[in-house]
């Protein structure tokens, strides 16, 4: 696999992990006891630490680029293993 490629997967895992990792860790004010400012909805973040969240997220899409690269090169799961439409039982098939 070329590394240009593996860039490009990185990149897409990263922000996929990204905003799956948006909500985890977020207070509201209510939640704080904190003081809404005006105009503010009641579901803003009080505590929002985006350096926090890209962190994790490089961490995880690492990881996560690195299984698919395994997989990959070793050939442990391919598209034959993932059979989303089994042959039907020889008694139903016409």
């Amino acid at each position: 696999m070329e590394w240009t490629s593996i860039l490009a997967i990185y990149f897409l895992v990263w922000i996929a992990t990204a905003f799956v990792m948006l909500p985890f860790g977020v207070r509201t004010a209510e939640e704080e006891g904190a003081e809404r400012v005006p105009g503010q909805a009641e579901s803003a973040p009080v505590n929002f630490r985006p350096r926090r969240l890209a962190l994790r997220a490089t961490a995880l899409a690492a990881v996560l680029t690195g299984i698919y690269v395994l997989n990959y090169e070793q050939g442990w799961i391919t598209a034959e293993d993932i059979d989303l439409m089994p042959e039907p039982p020889a008694d139903l098939q016409r």
